[in-house]
C-alpha cells in the first residue's frame, strides 16, 4: 500500500483538534484540502476514519487504532526537529574544543567564561591535549578546533590562527634569588637543574631547537607533564625552567620565585587554533570560533 505519508500528517492535525477547520489553520492549508486528503487516505486505506457530528468530528475504532500510531510517529519527529534544533542552534548545542594547558590558562579561559555568560545553554567539553594530540584530535575529527601553542605542525587541510603572542622567562626558587641580579646564558644552564616538559611535547622540541642553535643540549633533569606542574616544581626549589611571562606572573609578585635574566633571545610564540577547513561545524561551534578569533585573519 502506496499511502502519501502528508496524509497522515494531515491526518494527525484533523484527529488531534478533531475539526477540519482548526487542522487546516495549523497546517497552514485550506478546509477543502484537508477535507480532500482525508477523503484521499479514507479511500487508499478502504476505511472510514472519522464520523461527522454536530459538534465537528469524531474518530471511528478504525479512526482510533490509526492514530494511535500516527501520533507515536509524529512526535518522535518533532522530537528529533527540536534535537536538531538544539544542535544547530545557540540555545542548546555541544561544542568539543582540545586545548593545551598554557593557552588554556593564559588565553582560552577567558575568553570560554565570556562566552558562556552569552550562551549559557551550550555545553562545552574541554580536552587537555598537548598540541600534538590536540592537531590529531582535529585531524580525526574528535573535535570541533584546538586552541594551543606554537609551534604546531599544521598540514592542509587543517589551517591555523594566531590569536595572542607570549614570551617566556627563566624562573627559579628563591634559593635561587641571587641569580636575579646576574645575565644568565643558556650555557650556565648545565650548571644548575634544569625543569622541562616532556620530550613528546613541541614545547620541548621549541627549546631542543632554541639549544642546538647554539651548540648546546637539552638535557633537562626534571620532565614535568604540565606547565602547572612546571611552577610548582620549582617552587619547591626542584631547578630552574622556562615559563609563559602571563603564568610566572603572579609567582613573581608574590615572591615565589624569581625572574632570572638570560643574554640569549629567547623567540616569541603564539597561542593558536587549528581546525580543518572541511570539518562541518554547528552553530554553537561556529559562533564560539567566530568569538575567539575575532580580530584575528587566517
Amino acid at each position: 500500500m502506496n499511502v502519501n505519508l502528508e496524509y497522515y500528517k494531515i491526518f494527525y492535525y484533523v484527529a488531534k483538534y478533531q475539526n477540519f477547520t482548526k487542522a487546516a489553520h495549523a497546517l497552514g492549508s485550506s478546509q477543502p484540502n484537508v477535507t480532500r486528503a482525508m477523503n484521499c487516505l479514507e479511500h487508499q486505506l478502504q476505511c472510514i476514519l472519522f464520523v461527522r457530528t454536530n459538534r465537528g468530528i469524531c474518530l471511528t475504532p478504525e479512526g482510533e487504532k490509526l492514530y494511535t500510531h500516527v501520533s507515536a510517529a509524529m512526535l518522535q519527529l518533532f522530537a528529533a526537529e527540536e534535537e536538531l534544533a538544539d544542535s544547530t542552534g545557540l540555545c542548546h548545542g555541544s561544542i568539543s574544543i582540545g586545548a593545551s594547558e598554557t593557552a588554556l590558562s593564559i588565553f582560552l579561559l577567558d575568553k570560554l567564561k565570556a562566552f558562556h555568560m552569552d550562551y549559557p545553554g551550550i555545553r562545552l567539553k574541554l580536552y587537555n591535549h598537548s598540541t600534538p594530540q590536540a592537531i590529531e584530535a582535529v585531524k580525526s575529527g574528535r573535535i570541533d578546533f584546538a586552541v594551543v601553542t606554537t609551534p604546531a605542525e599544521v598540514e592542509s587541510p587543517l589551517k591555523q590562527i594566531d590569536l595572542q603572542p607570549f614570551r617566556e622567562i627563566l624562573v627559579g626558587g628563591r634559593t635561587f634569588a641571587a641569580l636575579r641580579n646576574q645575565v644568565f646564558s643558556l650555557a650556565n644552564l648545565k650548571k644548575y637543574p634544569l625543569i622541562c616538559l616532556g620530550r613528546e611535547t613541541m614545547t620541548f622540541r621549541f627549546y631542543h631547537q632554541i639549544f642546538l642553535s647554539y651548540g648546546l643540549e637539552l638535557n633537562p633533569d626534571t620532565e614535568a607533564a604540565t606547565t602547572d606542574q612546571i611552577l610548582s616544581l620549582v617552587k619547591c626549589e626542584l631547578g630552574l625552567a622556562f615559563l609563559p611571562e602571563p603564568m610566572a606572573k603572579e609567582a613573581i609578585l608574590e615572591q615565589s620565585i624569581v625572574p632570572i635574566s638570560l643574554k640569549e633571545s629567547i623567540p616569541e610564540r603564539n597561542v593558536c587554533m587549528v581546525y580543518d577547513s572541511r570539518h562541518p561545524l554547528n552553530a554553537a561551534a561556529k559562533e564560539l570560533k567566530s568569538f575567539i578569533t575575532a580580530g584575528h585573519s587566517e
